[in-house]
């Protein structure tokens, strides 16, 4: 899979960013460029995660391992390691990966279903660069 350079730089520009919102809840960024595989064919190692105030994970698509193998033996494993964790105790769903612009597109739909689930208005106050 060949990402665009415009989509690669997109993404990149996130690494080490943190937006938060007034309820101290935040976003994590984690982003790198590397050499592609089978594990990661795109290139891109990611983290995309929305965390509460005191720093819980609620809400992560990564691709820092592969998902738990879901299935009986007949059902093929996925190669790629792209999944995403729905819930604070998911331990992970496989994620097709199609495009930067899918991935944050995902990404933001379920942070903000997540924090207007708990009351909180989708609207960043802050960033910083880490």
């Amino acid at each position: 899979m060949e990402i665009p350079g415009y989509a690669l730089e997109l993404l990149l520009a996130y690494d080490g960013r943190l937006h938060y919102f007034s309820s101290g809840h935040f976003l994590k960024f984690e982003v790198k460029a590397v050499e592609k595989s089978p594990r990661v064919p795109h290139g891109v190692a990611y983290s995309l995660t929305l965390h509460a105030p005191k720093g819980k994970r609620l809400l992560g698509f990564d691709n820092a391992h592969p998902a738990p193998h879901r299935g009986g033996r007949h059902v093929r494993r996925r190669q790629e390691a792209d999944h995403w964790h729905r819930t604070t105790g998911d331990r992970g769903r496989p994620y097709a990966f199609i495009s930067v612009e899918r991935l944050l597109e995902d990404f933001f739909r379920e942070a903000e279903r997540i924090l207007k689930d708990q009351g909180v208005a989708f609207e960043i106050v802050d960033e910083k660069e880490g």
